[in-house]
């Protein structure tokens, strides 16, 4: 990609505004015509947001979306519907045992929330507080329960089961990182307690260690950042087995929004444990984060920042130099995928920022990229289009995503996770331009300290 070293977060006002502006509508749109007894919406379809109950993994991400509007705007309507949908609904996703979801429903829900009373951006209520802290402390448990052991540490395993290591699970880590902070631990036979920093930092490790390549002729296939969307291991022995993808184009090439979660947990985390004074694995997190941010950069974007949904996509090829230029979403051969790119957004940021002078590369990288996505033809700005950021994909191998007539990939719609994660992206830059207190998801309510 093409780093833009001029743009700053101040240059974002304009397109701040505009942009908080259609999000209001459009969540309001949702609240207003989706149909909740078919579940969570996932992703739109001619422009209206659909339902496809698979874990309901997204649920989270529509109601935080409306505490992420009101954290920007102060717009109220937006904290009591949040509010208000949190305590109706998602009390389910606290004690779901099944999935490894926890830290995209709950911390974009009851994280939020605990956040904003933290940061006095709500009034101080003791019972809602505790309210808060009681759902986010049982979710790190739940969380840190789907466990399996190896022969260097453990991890969370995916809904696939005990031999599955998802990339993405690094966001979830947040649900056991707010646990722990809360004072909580997980509770096993006989009294047992089971520290959930130690496993947020074992899960962190094995994550970095089995996720990503570094370049270290690991197989025939090992770029430096590449990431591999699922590990599969040997439950019998811990062993590693081999790298798998559910979502990507192949085992051996990179799905670029398990990329993108890689790229921003593993950020998230080192800000986290740096915070707490822990820095043991912090070395070896920083390792996997710049591997994979300097892969984004360099070999799985278009020039602007936006990447196609696989970086070994076959149509690719028939693209041409498709690196050199800005991503054409309509084309006849791959479609692009918008939320990886909000979600590589932040992760460059928030990389860029605890990495600071050493860390200007990531962090210009992180603005050009939000820069991209907050202009045209990504953001939404037709009224009846439910959907904030436009070609996002979903399941590519599945066909789940929708190809407009006339075309031959899917393009043109949105999805619940892409739209919360600009809105994330945007809400985090809006402070850093502000001079407000630094944006984390645990709250940062006791360590107040300023933006860069």
């Amino acid at each position: 990609m093409k780093i833009d070293y001029k743009i700053r977060p101040g240059d974002f006002a304009a397109k701040s505004r505009r942009f908080w502006e259609l999000s209001a509508g459009k969540i309001r749109r949702i609240d207003r015509t989706i149909d909740r007894a078919k579940g969570s919406p996932v992703f739109t379809v001619r422009g209206k947001y659909t339902q496809r109950g698979w874990t309901e993994w997204t649920q989270g991400f529509e109601f935080g979306s409306a505490l992420l509007q009101f954290g920007a705007t102060g717009e109220r309507e937006f904290l009591e519907l949040g509010r208000a949908q949190t305590v109706k609904f998602m009390a389910p996703h606290v004690s779901h045992f099944g999935v490894h979801d926890h830290g995209f429903n709950n911390i974009s829900t009851y994280g939020n929330l605990h956040r904003l009373m933290g940061e006095g951006r709500i009034p101080e209520s003791k019972w809602e507080r505790e309210f808060y802290a009681l759902a986010l402390k049982v979710s790190g448990a739940v969380q840190a329960r789907r466990w399996t052991k190896i022969a260097d540490g453990g991890y969370i395993y995916s809904f696939n089961g005990a031999h599955s290591l998802f990339v993405d699970t690094i966001r979830s880590l947040r649900s056991l990182a707010v646990a722990h902070r809360l004072g909580h631990v997980l509770m096993e036979d006989g009294d047992r307690k089971v520290s959930l920093l130690e496993r947020l930092e074992e899960h962190a490790a094995a994550t970095a260690k089995y996720s990503v390549y570094y370049g270290g002729a690991r197989d025939l296939y090992d770029v430096r950042g590449r990431v591999a969307h699922e590990s599969i291991f040997d439950v019998s022995t811990g062993a590693f087995r081999s790298p798998n993808s559910q979502q990507g184009y192949s085992p051996f090439s990179t799905w670029t929004r398990g990329l993108a979660w890689a790229m921003c947990g593993f950020a998230e985390q080192i800000e986290f444990l740096r915070a707490i004074g822990r820095k043991k694995i912090v070395p070896l997190l920083t390792e996997a984060a710049r591997a994979t941010c300097d892969f984004y950069i360099e070999s799985a974007t278009a020039a602007d920042g936006i990447p196609y949904w696989d970086t070994g996509a076959p149509g690719l090829r028939r693209l041409g130099d498709w690196q050199s230029k800005r991503a054409d979403p309509f084309n006849d051969f791959e479609p692009v995928d918008s939320s990886a790119a909000t979600i590589a957004a932040q992760g460059l940021l928030r990389l860029g920022h605890v990495l600071g002078a050493a860390g200007r590369r990531y962090w210009q990288a992180g603005l050009t990229v939000l820069d991209t996505l907050l202009g045209e033809p990504y953001v939404s700005t037709d009224a009846k289009h439910q959907g904030l950021i436009l070609h996002s994909v979903y399941h590519r191998p599945n066909a789940w995503d929708y190809v407009p007539p006339r075309r031959k990939v899917p393009c043109g719609e949105s999805s619940m996770w892409g739209d919360y994660h600009a809105r994330e992206a945007a809400l985090y830059v809006q402070r850093v331009a502000a001079d407000e207190p630094y944006l984390v998801f645990w709250g940062n309510d006791d360590d107040r300290r300023r933006s860069r």
